[in-house]
């Protein structure tokens, strides 16, 4: 704006100062507190993440034994209280400092006491001296006295702890395969049909329709597959395991459909009309010029939809706790129970004892299931900016 004349006042720039925050106040307020947010959700997710970790890191690090050694070792009789030095009968115990010095002579003879009725309970068995929270133990199989070969076994509440968890990730693999291999089809045809083909009546009522299937909770999901679906689906196929992995699979695709079909019928709706006209004008059909080139064109969002559809699927507790039989048996076979990451958690965290080796366990499946999560959105962001970029014509 050019200087005001001598003695003329000067016009203040609105435009200008409209782009300032002094103007308009309570969008620089609301700026601020988006951005708060935002950064608190990170700070949240960091936070989980490192408490996680921090309770798992015991195991990560090899500080923690699971071994019987320590109570095989010779026991002090009670009666040889007063005459055991302190610090020996601290240790004994497994104590603290600070717990050694709260207690007093009555309960310190009693954990004594306890302890001689735990060693005599203790198997005579060999591997009662294995600390079964090494990786050789948690990865790979181990012969366990009893069995003619080696096995994978996930078996924390017997009276040697085994923690294998091989059956537990295979089973959480077996459920979001089968809850993806029923849910991704239905949800791209219902994506395509509504996006492309139905008419607009059909498409205000069928949109919302299926994406309130977001909006059931999970436990009743779980509750209608323990009850309905598996009775259903074993009078139908005739197999022993009334809950197994294809229950829990088929229950899971109730709730990956939504999220698949929401994003991948956003995903076909943004590709430009002009293709399809463009399509039809050539004198496709609509079904030709939805299959074969809006697919295509929105190939990218729809593979981010299905990596969406597996964390939702592989994250899932209450169903697969309700309908997967929750036994950890190894096998690929879709119509043997299984028993999931989540589900263990689940079942088991409430009944451990704080800072236990079976408590920091269920830590480790909690990372577990963080690296998984996070590595498959990883690939799968890789994977579609590759396909972009190829669809694209830039590789």
């Amino acid at each position: 704006m050019p200087p005001p004349a001598h003695g003329t006042p000067r016009v203040p720039d609105w435009t200008s100062l409209a782009r300032g925050r002094r103007v308009r106040p309570l969008e620089w307020l609301a700026e601020r507190v988006l951005m708060a947010l935002a950064f608190t959700a990170l700070v949240v997710i960091c936070l989980i993440f490192l408490f996680v970790g921090r309770e798992a890191w015991p195991i990560f690090a090899g500080r923690v034994d699971s071994s019987l050694a320590r109570e095989l070792q010779d026991v002090i009789p009670p009666e040889d209280l007063d005459k055991t030095p302190p610090e020996r009968l601290r240790l004994y115990l497994g104590l603290t400092r600070e717990q050694f010095a709260a207690m007093d002579r009555d309960t310190l003879r009693e954990l004594m006491e306890v302890r001689i009725e735990a060693r005599e309970q203790i198997p005579d068995d060999k591997d009662a001296l294995l600390n079964t929270v090494r990786w050789r133990y948690l990865i790979g199989p181990h012969q366990w006295t009893g069995y003619d070969r080696p096995v994978y076994i996930w078996q924390p509440v017997s009276a040697i702890h085994k923690y294998n968890l091989v059956p537990l990730v295979v089973g959480s693999l077996k459920a979001t395969l089968v809850a993806l291999a029923f849910a991704v089809p239905l949800a791209l045809a219902a994506a395509i049909y509504v996006s492309q083909l139905a008419n607009p009546r059909a498409r205000e009522w069928l949109k919302p329709g299926i994406e309130l299937l977001a909006g059931i909770p999970s436990v009743v999901l779980g509750f209608f597959a323990l009850i309905v679906l598996a009775t259903l689906m074993q009078r139908l196929f005739g197999y022993p395991s009334r809950l197994n992995a294809l229950v829990a699979g088929v229950a899971l695709g109730l709730a990956v459909i939504p999220v698949v079909f929401s994003v991948a019928e956003d995903a076909l709706t943004s590709v430009p009309r002009s293709y399809a006209e463009a399509a039809l004008a050539l004198g496709s059909t609509r079904w030709q010029a939805a299959w074969q080139i809006v697919l295509p064109a929105a190939l990218p969002g729809v593979f981010a939809a299905v990596v969406l559809g597996f964390g939702r699927a592989i994250g899932e507790t209450m169903i697969v706790l309700m309908a997967s039989g929750n036994a950890s048996i190894l096998s690929w076979n879709p119509l043997d129970s299984v028993r999931t990451l989540t589900a263990t958690i689940a079942a088991e965290l409430a009944e451990t004892v704080v800072g236990g080796h079976h408590y920091r366990m269920l830590f480790v499946i909690g990372v577990l299931l963080f690296a998984v999560t996070f590595l498959s959105n990883l690939a799968g962001e890789w994977f579609i900016h590759r396909l972009r970029a190829r669809l694209e014509g830039q590789r």
